[in-house]
């Protein structure tokens, strides 16, 4: 079969025999004809010695220059933004403003039909006018009261003389007649004279009575003066409802709070708008950045401390500015739907807060920050 072996022969063995001491003389003759190795020497390990040493200066200078700086990528740009929205309703009739068009101070940006307000101040006015000449009357009847009481008091003092008199003359002719011998008078002349009496000192009486009120000459031209004093009232009160009336007229021009640009309008001339409706939007120029670092990064920053800022947008412009100062809570407190820690399972995540940096230098006037760009602050702190 093929995979028999065939056994040695004699040769093969004695060759065998022979084979060690050949072998090594193979060897001592090879290990002649090899050249003999060099060691290593020193150059390798002296450039890894500089490699290291290199590798050690470089990180202590990045720990010495990095050391003192807290930086974030969660940056963006802020500002003051309000929503433009009128006290008025009707319909749009000027619309003085494009979007993103920059505007100062006190513009006139909407104008809302001002019609209904305009009848409603003339209505208001008119009343004024109304209360303004009832109080000049009351002040006119015043004046007269001062001078007309008193004169009314003397003329009831005068009554009252001529009324005694009276009543003497007539007490007089009544005796007479009682006192005469009764065949020189009559019966009829003696009630005649009786009346006379009776009526003169209803008479006396009654211009007792006159002084009496003529006499009450304070509280007359007291009663006088309240009347001014509540005509007084009713224009005051005519005045107020005249402002309240321009007042509302002067809503129906929407004006602008402060400089800034228009953004987000959504307005137009006819549009029927109502009081609170949002027309726009407007951005102030005056921009910071609102950084939210870490709450490990917050332990030696302070208010003051200068900052690099570098925008995405602008690679190329880089700004100098500084912390104003650090929201008294984080993010997460301040959200929607804060957390809440005392429910369910709690898992400790790092928190971050607010840091408003204001922007000392280094704006372009051609380049706007528009709100919400990325930014990379550099805070170097104590």
């Amino acid at each position: 079969m093929a995979n028999q072996s065939t056994p040695p022969s004699d040769d093969d063995q004695r060759h065998q025999e022979d084979n060690p001491q050949q072998d090594k003389q193979n060897d001592q003759q090879d290990d002649q004809e090899q050249p003999e190795r060099k060691r290593p020497g020193k150059k390798p390990l002296i450039i890894l010695g500089v490699v290291v040493a290199i590798a050690i200066v470089v990180a202590l200078w990045f720990w010495f220059t990095t050391r003192n700086i807290e930086s974030t990528d969660d940056a963006f740009t802020d500002a003051d933004a309000v929503t433009i929205a009128p006290k008025a309703s009707g319909y749009v009739t000027r619309l003085l403003v494009k979007d993103n068009q920059r505007v100062k101070k006190g513009d006139l940006l909407v104008v809302i039909d001002p019609r209904d307000n305009t009848a409603q101040r003339d209505q208001a006015q008119a009343q004024l006018g109304l209360a303004v000449a009832q109080l000049h009357q009351a002040q006119a009847a015043l004046a007269l009261a001062k001078v007309q009481y008193p004169a009314q008091k003397d003329q009831a003092l005068a009554q009252q003389a001529s009324a005694e008199a009276n009543l003497r003359n007539a007490e007089e002719d009544y005796k007479r007649q009682r006192g005469v011998d009764p065949r020189a008078t009559s019966q009829r002349n003696i009630d005649a004279a009786n009346a006379q009496l009776r009526s003169a000192r209803a008479q006396f009486e009654s211009a007792k009575a006159q002084v009496e009120v003529a006499s009450q000459i304070q509280l007359q031209i007291r009663q006088q003066e309240t009347n001014v004093e509540a005509r007084q009232q009713q224009v005051q009160q005519a005045q107020a409802q005249l402002n309240t009336a321009n007042l509302n007229l002067s809503y129906t021009e929407v004006r602008a709070p402060y400089d800034g640009f228009v953004t987000r309008r959504n307005v137009q001339v006819g549009t029927l708008v109502q009081a609170g409706t949002s027309l726009f939007s407007l951005v102030s120029p005056d921009v910071w950045i609102t950084a939210n670092f870490k709450e490990s990064q917050l332990e030696r920053m302070k208010p003051g401390d200068k900052v690099n800022i570098t925008i995405d947008a602008w690679p190329d412009m880089k700004l100098e500015g500084h912390v104003d100062s650090v929201q008294m809570g984080s993010g997460s407190r301040f959200s929607a739907f804060p957390a809440e820690n005392a429910t369910g399972n709690y898992v400790k995540i790092v928190q971050r807060v607010p840091v408003k940096i204001v922007i000392d230098k280094g704006l372009d006037p051609n380049k706007l920050l528009p709100l919400g760009l990325s930014v990379e602050p550099e805070v170097t702190v104590e």
